[in-house]
């Protein structure tokens, strides 16, 4: 045998090898050398070298076991009394040349070894507080010690009395040390039975070696008693054996305090075992008062033993008494606790039931009845495999033979169990061990059972609310996400044949957010319950239609034929959505949609899957709305690309990667330029970002507000320069819905003119005709006080709204910009022609300076002209440029009276 465990075994056995080494040395020295002094010094070094392993142990034990190191501690300072007692004795038997038999300074030595070790039994004892059971030990305590005291008188000491021809006081000093031995022995006994499992490796060889001590004094006694002084006798033997014992207690305990890593606390220590003990003590002292009776020939036993006797008589006799009245009580508590059992299972709701450990039913509470309509006496004798649900029944059998196998104090199982009208209801029942037998099959369980029936339709109640909307009545996000991905996993686990395609689709209700600002958020609820109800119409069974948010909806298609069929499908949800208009009341309200496909492919997971299906639909609205989109990969490029040029716009804002560039605006009769619009332009990284990629970025990140304001100090500083060199030229800048409604607008460009000292008139602001359109109101009244400041409004892309005209009474505007789409078909197509000059004649009527943008050939110059539009701008004219090559533009407009427009080397850079 090899390994760990070898070792610990070797190391266990060590000190019992040493003990047996040192009794059979300790022998051959006697039967050899034959004299006292051996005898003598002998149990003085049994001492001396116990009281070091204890010490030495003690010292080198861990902080965490403190009630071993403290016992074993105790033990050594008893180990060291021995020592010294036994050494004042050798001492005096050479020096008085006899034995010592009266009391000696080395029997005081004794004393307070056998009080240092009783302290050390009683270390690892959480000590009673009360008085009844300290008067319980010291009676049970006090007839033990009288029984052996007997016992010792009956069968040696008696005779030894009368051949001693010693007083009674003489020969109660002979027997001293036995009588002091036998009260210690008695007294421990009941903390060393008490002592945990950690400390008893320590408490037992210790007591062990107290045996061995009391019984080498004993003899000793008796020898000395019946031949005198004696050199050697098998009491030193005893005590020698004892003593090195004693001092092996810490290696014997060893595995304890290696093995067992917890600390010692309070909880750690025993409870000290004493009462119980009476009964066996007072049979043996009642037998020997009859033995030593029948023993002493008729001689009748001496007076201390009569005395001693009939005292652990009468304690005997109050103890029992004692015994009786608390058993008397114990039954009373028990009746009294059955009938509060029985009130307490009367009392509440819960069944309770007593069963055997078969399950058969001995006590069941009125519960039943209230619960499960059974009447108190027919369960009674019944097994309860009966009323519960066949398809349960074998786990909890199984689930209830490990409990009864096993160690396991509380047991908790839910299963299904028949009412008395034959419903099955969900149920929690608690078993516990309720009555113990030594006769395994014979106790008793207590078990508890609820109806959760409530709990459960609470449960099923809550579940449907997590799960689905509580408007619409259909499915929320969350079970569709969770739907998803279950028909995802399942169709890449299928590998029979190849299935229909797996599609998302979403649908968004256009226009749905001015329903809720016109009519009231309460009618933008019936528009989204009817349409639950249209989509719901719409698909088949087993497709799932959920309500993703707001006025967003999902359809989870996963039987469709092929591809074509879930775009039909599309086409007819659209249909469904847009074809009538929602009834609201007594009004109806005609609406769109737009809708979004997205297939799912290899390795996409459902959260792709649905977003995918989310962008095809965004994009959707991006393109006008009341269509279906398909997804392709584009879209998500697209939008992580928007999403990236959203984080360096914040980057290249504080950076200054932005810059003014200005495009020229020419009277087309004169050539001469009137002013410039400033536009912004974006260079990342030395490349020009183009602006229709990162305005609209910017507008939804917000931070078209800073780069306007930057814009715009920009434009009004480099023109305000050109105006103090005598330059009569303005500037237009353009400015969004965002930029309108930000706080403090009005007052950001009142700011900037006044920073710049740029004249109010000589700044122009190009609105779109959504920004009338949007929050017109707001809108318009900021517009108003920025008129009134001297700034000068223009409408930018005239004509591709359908609002302009209405505001244009309300608005003072001064300047209608044609929107280049109209100017790109002068001369090609005639509609295009005869609008753009109806728009020129529309602003010559109403007083309006019109501007031409997007010149790009000569014949659109012409003809422009020929409307007699007064000013343009465009590539043939000149194409945006830097602020240093506007001056220079200007320069040669001042001396040249105008630049040449058509072939001129500005329309070709």
């Amino acid at each position: 045998m090899s390994g760990p465990g070898a070792t610990r075994l070797s190391r266990r056995a060590l000190p019992f090898g040493v003990v047996v080494l040192l009794v059979i040395v300790y022998g051959l020295g006697r039967l050899l050398v034959g004299r006292s002094d051996l005898s003598s010094w002998a149990p003085v070094a049994a001492a001396a070298l116990a009281a070091g392993s204890l010490f030495y142990a003690g010292h080198r034990l861990s902080g965490a076991e403190r009630i071993n190191r403290a016992m074993w501690r105790c033990f050594g300072i008893a180990a060291s009394c021995w020592c010294a007692g036994a050494t004042i004795n050798a001492i005096s038997k050479i020096v008085l040349s006899r034995a010592v038999v009266s009391l000696s300074v080395g029997d005081l030595f004794f004393v307070a070894a056998m009080v240092a070790l009783a302290t050390g039994f009683v270390m690892p004892i959480r000590l009673p507080r009360l008085a009844g059971t300290w008067l319980r030990y010291i009676a049970d305590t006090y007839v033990c010690v009288s029984a052996l005291f007997v016992l010792g008188w009956v069968v040696r000491f008696a005779q030894l009395y009368h051949l001693s021809g010693e007083s009674s006081a003489e020969f109660v000093i002979e027997l001293l040390y036995p009588l002091v031995d036998t009260v210690l022995v008695c007294a421990a006994l009941p903390f060393v039975l008490g002592t945990r499992r950690r400390h008893r490796r320590s408490a037992v060889p210790a007591y062990v070696a107290l045996l061995a001590i009391a019984v080498a004094d004993v003899v000793t006694t008796a020898v000395r008693l019946r031949n005198g002084a004696s050199t050697s006798d098998l009491g030193d033997v005893a005590r020698f054996i004892g003593l090195i014992l004693l001092g092996a207690v810490p290696w014997i305990a060893q595995g304890d305090t290696r093995d067992d890593e917890d600390a010692d606390d309070q909880d750690s220590r025993g409870s000290m075992i004493g009462p119980g003990i009476a009964t066996a003590a007072a049979a043996g002292a009642a037998a020997l008062f009859i033995a030593g009776h029948s023993l002493t020939d008729g001689h009748g036993l001496e007076p201390v033993v009569s005395v001693v006797a009939g005292s652990a008589t009468l304690i005997l006799l109050a103890r029992l008494a004692g015994l009786l009245r608390e058993n008397d009580r114990l039954h009373r508590a028990v009746d009294t606790g059955k009938d509060h059992f029985r009130a307490l299972a009367e009392s509440i709701n819960d069944v309770v039931l007593i069963c055997d450990l078969d399950g058969t039913v001995q006590y069941v509470s009125a519960g039943a009845q209230r619960t499960f309509s059974y009447p108190p006496d027919e369960l009674l004798g019944r097994p309860l495999q009966e009323i519960v649900h066949p398809e349960d029944l074998p786990k909890v059998e199984e689930i209830f033979a490990e409990f009864i196998g096993g160690e396991q104090e509380v047991l908790r199982l839910a299963c299904r169990v028949r009412a008395a009208d034959g419903t099955w209801l969900p149920t929690e029942s608690t078993v516990s061990r309720y009555a113990r037998s030594t006769d395994e099959s014979r106790g008793t369980l207590l078990v508890t059972t609820r109806d959760l029936s409530e709990q459960a339709a609470l449960q099923r109640q809550v579940t449907h609310l997590t799960f689905h909307d509580g408007l619409t009545g259909l499915p929320n996000r969350a079970y569709f996400e969770e739907r998803a991905r279950e028909v995802l996993s399942r169709q890449g686990q299928t590998a029979a044949g190849p299935a229909g395609p797996v599609a998302v689709l979403f649908a968004d209700i256009d226009g749905f957010t001015a329903v809720n600002d016109s009519a009231g958020h309460a009618a933008g609820d019936q528009v989204l319950a009817q349409a639950a109800r249209r989509l719901r119409a719409a698909v088949q069974a087993d497709d799932t239609v959920a309500r993703w948010g707001g006025d967003e909806f999902a359809v989870l298609v996963q039987s469709a034929a092929e591809g074509q069929a879930v775009v039909d499908l599309a086409e007819r949800l659209l249909r469904a959505l847009s074809e009538e208009p929602y009834r609201v009341g007594t009004r109806g309200i005609a609406l769109t949609a737009s809708v979004g496909i997205a297939f799912a492919e290899d390795e996409v997971g459902s959260p792709e899957l649905i977003r995918n299906g989310d962008l095809a639909m965004a994009r959707a609205k991006e393109l006008g709305g009341g269509r279906v989109e398909v997804f392709a990969a584009h879209m998500h490029a697209d939008v992580v690309r928007r999403l990236e040029l959203g984080g360096d716009l914040q980057r290249a804002l504080a950076e200054r990667q932005f810059a003014v560039e200005f495009q020229p605006v020419v009277e087309l009769a004169t050539s001469r330029v009137t002013g410039v619009e400033a536009l912004v332009r974006w260079w990342r990284a030395g490349v020009s970002v183009p602006p229709e990629e990162f305005i609209g970025p910017a507008e939804e990140s917000g931070l078209m507000i800073p780069l306007g304001n930057w814009v715009l100090r920009e434009a009004c500083r480099e023109v305000s320069r050109w105006r103090e060199s005598s330059w009569d030229i303005g500037v237009s800048v353009n400015f969004t819905a965002r930029q309108i409604a930000a706080p403090r607008f009005v007052e950001s460009v009142a700011a900037a003119l006044e920073e710049t000292g740029l004249p109010p008139h000589a700044l122009t602001l190009e609105v779109t005709e959504e920004v009338l359109v949007e929050d017109a109101g707001h809108n318009v009244e900021r517009l108003s006080a920025l008129r009134d400041l001297g700034v000068r409004l223009a409408i930018d892309d005239f004509g591709t709204g359908y609002a302009s005209l209405a505001y244009l009474g309300q608005l003072p505007v001064d300047i209608i910009k044609i929107d280049p789409s109209f100017v790109a078909g002068l001369g090609r197509d005639e509609t295009l022609t005869l609008l753009t000059r109806t728009i020129v004649r529309l602003g010559h009527d109403l007083g309006l300076t019109v501007v031409a943008e997007g010149i790009e050939r000569p014949e659109q110059l012409e003809l422009l002209r020929e409307m007699g539009c007064p000013r343009g701008q465009g590539f043939l004219v000149a194409r945006p440029m830097a602020p240093g090559r506007v001056e220079a533009l200007v320069r040669t407009n001042l001396s040249g009276g105008g630049i040449p427009l058509e072939g001129s080397a500005l329309s070709a850079g």
